[in-house]
């Protein structure tokens, strides 16, 4: 079994940003707009090195949204910043009708996504961002798992044509990622005949230290980096399947449309088999620190470890 370890920690949403800035001294139609959080999304540098393709439209998101649909219509990639909840929930019409409807080339970036939040509450800890963005057509999904996976990810937006939606937040987490991101190519970090571990985002690094749990007892699990939500990667889920016969899905998000729900409508229409689901199960979050609520809500190695031994016992 391979072995994962890191040396430090570093938020996602810095990967975004460091990304975001490479972009900018090697792309000059890459534009950035922010909707008043320019420190929280690390922009600043993107923002010191071209103050002439920034655009700061303070607390009107919707407004940033339909900018950065006409910048699109003169060649611009527009990348817009805001927290996921408001870049989502608060914008949803814009996005739909201005963005996806027409395939408009802009790059919807997310910060401040799921549980981990934390102290911030529920106003803000939106956990149905991937279900409202994956059911518009044309749109990719996008939920990387650390730094280095952040940064690749926001520089290959870049070169994708068409409307995205990337996915990163607050809490700094393990850097472990060194394999290279292509858009809608899992990843597979670990290999096992026993039970299938589809994890995204946060949940991947959990992902990865449930199976070392789990390899002590004698049970050897597939881990799966599922990065890309849209467009899924049915051939390796499939793959994956077909040899464990057993699923995990583990995901920050609510279980309803979110990754665990993709991967279901995928395994029911090709080979059934037991599933189980890692994640917010019909519920808002709450204030607390991020491991406090990764805890309670069961979003964490000891909660995949024994919805591991549930699927499998299902077999």
């Amino acid at each position: 079994m391979k072995k994962y370890t890191y040396t430090e920690k570093k938020d996602t949403r810095s990967g975004f940003g460091d990304g975001l800035t490479e972009l900018g001294r090697e792309n000059e139609n890459v534009v950035a707009l922010c909707a008043d959080l320019t420190g929280s999304l690390k922009m600043n540098a993107f923002e010191d090195e071209n103050p002439d393709r920034f655009f700061q439209v303070g607390i009107a998101e919707a407004n940033m949204i339909s900018m950065a649909a006409g910048m699109t219509i003169g060649g611009k990639i527009p990348f817009t910043g805001t927290f996921a909840n408001f870049s989502t929930s608060r914008v949803y019409d814009q996005i739909r009708q201005s963005v996806a409807y027409s395939g408009k080339n802009v790059k919807i970036c997310a910060s401040h996504a799921g549980l981990t939040l934390g102290e911030d509450g529920a106003t803000h800890q939106v956990l149905e961002d991937i279900g409202m963005m994956k059911m518009l057509p044309g749109m990719t999904v996008i939920n990387p798992c650390d730094y280095n996976q952040t940064k690749a990810a926001t520089k290959a937006i870049a070169d994708h044509v068409g409307p995205v939606y990337l996915r990163f937040g607050r809490p700094k987490v393990p850097v472990f990622m060194n394999e290279p991101f292509v858009i809608g190519k899992a990843i597979s970090l670990q290999e096992g005949a026993d039970v299938s571990i589809f994890a995204t985002g946060h949940l991947v690094w959990e992902a990865l230290q449930a199976c070392e749990e789990l390899a002590a007892e004698g049970i050897h699990a597939n881990v799966i980096n599922i990065h890309t939500i849209k467009p899924l990667d049915n051939k390796a889920i499939l793959a994956s399947a077909a040899k464990t016969k057993c699923i995990v899905t583990a995901e920050e998000h609510m279980i309803n449309g979110g990754l665990g729900d993709s991967i279901a409508q995928v395994i029911s229409q090709n080979n059934p088999m037991p599933i189980e689901y890692v994640g917010v199960n019909d519920t808002f979050g709450e204030s607390a620190t991020p491991d406090q609520l990764m805890e309670k809500y069961g979003l964490n190695a000891a909660a995949i470890v024994s919805a591991a031994k549930k699927s499998i016992s299902r077999k």
